[in-house]
């Protein structure tokens, strides 16, 4: 563990003194990263803190939060140690929304404390349920290629790092983690992907499986890149008075990797939640531009709306006129 955690800080560059953050729930992934960038920091030349975050989702919560402070703060000697609490909306399921509330916040702290990173304890297991539940969804590239180790101030150093290690580390530092209820509540997917579809397809194809699935999310995260800056670069929608709009022309003339992409990105800038917006909503929308019979508009969440008009695909934000 240390030593992922020691290669991600040297390939973090940040100048003699600076902060990095660790954001620590009390679970043993976050623990155990809190443990070894406290250990690994010093002597990298960089200051260690914390940041938890109070979802406000079950009666201990608070409680809860305020003893991984205690610990962050006390026994691993991490300063600062930063706590708020976030209110949790309802767009996109109740993981999703704790997710984007989770990481507005911590960006949002790691920008007033000057901090220039925020370690995230995602392990390698946590990467092929991720990728796991994308196939089980019938994800795109993107979905399938799982969490990045860096996006933005964003890092996660243990994706090759298996959970069992992180739980070792915790007993060998003598830390208590907190186990969250909702790691055990089968009526989460996510839950269900790791006590049983995993532990199946290890018993079935032998082991090994959750580090093929991580593998294969890296090498689905090359590809997807290279895409989605192609797709940047070519972008053919176009901001007007309905919402943005494109070449019906254009769009099909574009192969269909992406033309989805367009799809997915002008839905997103309608005010399609990322969370909620799946391949089922864009394959609606294509079907606005392959299998065009005069239909209505399709309804896309968030409130946002596609349909075709004059030779244009047109996408709508909430409240505006989906007739253009």
């Amino acid at each position: 563990m240390r030593v992922a955690v020691r290669a991600d800080l040297r390939a973090l560059g940040a100048a003699p003194g600076a902060l990095v953050l660790v954001a620590c729930s009390g679970g043993a992934d976050s623990l155990a990263l809190a443990a070894a960038v406290a250990f690994e920091a010093p002597r990298a030349g960089l200051r260690a803190g914390a940041v938890t975050v109070d979802h406000g989702l079950h009666p201990a919560s608070a409680s809860v939060a305020q003893r991984v402070r205690e610990t962050c703060a006390g026994e691993l000697g991490l300063d600062p140690v930063l706590l708020t609490r976030v209110a949790v909306g309802r767009s996109g399921g109740p993981e999703a929304a704790a997710r984007t509330a989770r990481y507005a916040a911590l960006e949002r702290l790691a920008a007033d404390a000057g901090a220039v990173a925020v370690l995230l304890g995602h392990t390698l297991d946590d990467q092929a349920e991720t990728v796991l539940l994308g196939l089980a969804r019938g994800s795109g590239a993107r979905s399938l290629a799982g969490m990045p180790a860096v996006r933005g101030v964003l890092r996660r150093p243990l994706l090759g790092v298996g959970r069992a290690v992180v739980r070792a580390a915790c007993a060998a530092h003598g830390l208590a983690p907190w186990e969250d209820p909702s790691n055990a509540d089968r009526r989460l997917a996510r839950a269900r992907a790791r006590h049983d579809a995993l532990p199946a397809l290890e018993a079935a194809l032998g082991p090994g499986v959750a580090a093929a699935l991580a593998r294969s999310a890296a090498a689905l995260r090359e590809d997807a890149d290279a895409l989605d800056e192609l797709a940047a670069q070519g972008d053919p929608f176009r901001a007007d008075a309905a919402g943005s709009s494109a070449a019906v022309a254009e769009l099909l003339a574009a192969p269909a990797a992406l033309r989805r992409r367009w799809l997915r990105s002008g839905a997103l800038a309608a005010g399609c939640p990322a969370g909620a917006l799946a391949v089922r909503h864009v394959d609606a929308v294509d079907a606005l531009l392959l299998r065009w019979r005069g239909q209505g508009p399709v309804h896309l969440p968030g409130g946002a709306r596609a349909h075709r008009a004059c030779g244009r695909l047109v996408l709508t934000p909430a409240g505006g006129d989906p007739t253009g």
